[in-house]
């Protein structure tokens, strides 16, 4: 039997990344709804049909690795650029070798740009000419949609595939994988290999960096038995699960604003502890609550207002964690309040109506007429005071500009207060009529 000394040896070896890396499509582990029989990336190989594409998903699903794949398989040079650190010149550097390369060899050249969102414009502008002409075949990987990121000259030249996340039972084949071949002398019990699944949340490459400091962590402990509990007092629990400014981030506050506006609390619950999980910053989310508030619930329950409010001011004095559970309260009662969108609907309405109208004089019965002369020239003029009125209701008042349209934005729905308000306006302007058909007598 192998001692913890021979473990020590492993441990300093090649990167177990390396080790892993699939050397076939067979070997590679998810995406199967595109390298599946019959799917579209796995009849592009087979079809020897090279082309530009580029590959859209979270991190660590086999971006790079289909890419150097794709070189291997249509025997093309393979060059790779990071668009973090690439610049215009390593682009014109890239063209250059790919000239050489069939020139000498008469071999076509993969461009494979990692984190291609990143590259701006005129960087991108600077490589298209070579993708156009076929120089460049052009593989980008990008963890952010590309219609918002990627200008529209190459992304009509490119096809993009969407690669997913690996599901629980795709992880445990990598985690099977690993441990025979790297990882002989652990033995990990199922709580261990579960929390470690868990915590890679779908990403291999994490996956692989958490069995690597597991295997630190087991040299420095000497031992070779790995149980949750070793996993849990190791491994750094800071492991956030999207980037706050990226696509998941949008997508999940996206989840949890939908939730609330569909009255499900315990979704709503879920999303915003997934977000807190992540790392988002408690004040954005009570932002977020706050807009909840006024946008879905209106004035079907105006105490939604105020509880989302006094949430956002609580995390304020008390912080994080004691003030997430006001946030988490106002969640809840946003998720169960009455809904109306009648306000934001009325807001928008009135609004695009403005931008788009004329300015309409003020009518003179509604102008003040603080001076002699405003009201010697009928400001003020006939109007009529509610509060003089029976009920403190002008009835037949008109309030618009003259020559208006007629409209009727606030629509008020069946619930909550706003059934209330709903009584209350269709009455007046029941009475509305009333008073314009004494006056037409």
């Amino acid at each position: 039997m192998s001692s913890v000394s021979d473990l020590f040896a492993q441990a300093h070896s090649a990167p177990l990344a390396e080790a892993l890396r699939p050397k076939t499509l067979d070997e590679v582990i998810g995406q199967q709804h595109l390298l599946g029989p019959g799917k579209p990336l796995r009849m592009a190989f087979e079809a020897r049909k090279l082309h530009s594409l580029i590959f859209w998903g979270p991190p660590g699903v086999g971006k790079t690795t289909l890419a150097r794949l794709m070189a291997d398989a249509f025997d093309a040079e393979f060059l790779a650029l990071s668009a973090v650190f690439s610049g215009v010149k390593d682009i014109r550097e890239a063209v250059a070798r790919a000239e050489l390369v069939r020139a000498q060899s008469g071999r076509v050249t993969i461009l494979f740009v990692d984190e291609v969102h990143r590259f701006n414009k005129a960087q991108q502008d600077a490589f298209l000419p070579y993708v156009e002409e076929g120089l460049l075949t052009l593989v980008g990987a990008t963890t952010e949609n590309p219609s918002f990121e990627v200008i529209s000259a190459l992304l009509s030249r490119a096809s993009v595939y969407v690669l997913k996340p690996l599901s629980v039972d795709e992880m445990g084949q990598l985690f099977v994988r690993a441990c025979a071949k790297a990882l002989q002398e652990l033995t990990f019990d199922d709580e261990a290999r579960d929390r470690l699944i868990g915590l890679a949340d779908g990403d291999a490459r994490r996956l692989i960096n958490l069995l690597e400091q597991t295997q630190t962590a087991a040299v420095t402990a000497k031992r070779t038995r790995i149980d949750g509990a070793f996993i849990e007092n190791t491994l750094a629990q800071s492991l956030r699960r999207f980037d706050k400014g990226g696509e998941a981030f949008y997508d999940q506050i996206s989840a949890l604003h939908k939730s609330v506006r569909g009255s499900n609390p315990d979704a709503a619950l879920y999303w915003f502890c997934r977000m807190l999980d992540g790392g988002a910053d408690p004040r954005y989310l009570a932002r977020r609550i706050v807009r909840m508030s006024w946008e879905d619930i209106g004035l079907a329950d105006p105490r939604a207002a105020q509880v989302a409010a006094a949430a956002a001011e609580t995390y304020e004095r008390l912080g994080s964690p004691e003030g997430e559970l006001a946030l988490a309260e106002a969640v809840i009662y946003m998720a169960v309040a009455a809904k109306s969108n009648a306000s934001y609907v009325a807001y928008n309405a009135a609004r695009a109506f403005v931008a788009k109208d004329g300015s309409r004089p003020v009518p003179l019965h509604l102008r003040n007429a603080p001076t002699k002369l405003m009201r010697e020239l009928d400001y003020g003029k006939n109007y009529r005071y509610a509060h003089d009125e029976a009920g403190a209701y002008a009835a037949g008042e008109n309030y618009f500009p003259e020559n208006m349209p007629e409209v009727e934005w606030y629509q008020p729905v069946d619930r909550g207060l706003e059934s209330k308000i709903r009584e209350k306006l269709t009455r007046l302007r029941e009475l509305d009529r009333e008073a314009l058909q004494k006056t037409k007598k």
